[in-house]
């Protein structure tokens, strides 16, 4: 019989990880601890250490990037909507051709 998927909070994800950072027990020793398999463990650690850079990001910078994110989305969008109005248009100026 196949076992059903606990749904894990990021809480509980980041406790285990640093758990595994701090090293002060085996990764096995985690995995029975907190019911969770080890390759699990070295996931959610590996996520861990990938996303500690961005939590050291300056404000400003940081702002300024999402701002930057915000307005190159905003422009994508408007291209898409351009380029749908002039197929409409491309296809109505062929009905008159």
């Amino acid at each position: 019989m196949s076992r059903k998927r606990k749904p894990r909070g990021s809480d509980f994800k980041a406790k285990v990880a640093l758990a595994s950072l701090r090293e002060r027990k085996t990764v096995g020793e985690l995995a029975k601890q907190f019911d969770v398999h080890p390759t699990q463990i070295h996931s959610w650690k590996k996520q861990l250490l990938a996303g500690a850079v961005g939590v050291f990001d300056s404000g400003p910078r940081r702002t300024q990037a999402t701002d930057e994110e915000k307005e190159s989305r905003e422009l994508y969008e408007q291209i898409g909507r351009l380029k749908m109005e002039l197929e409409w248009l491309k296809k109505k100026a062929a009905q008159f051709e």
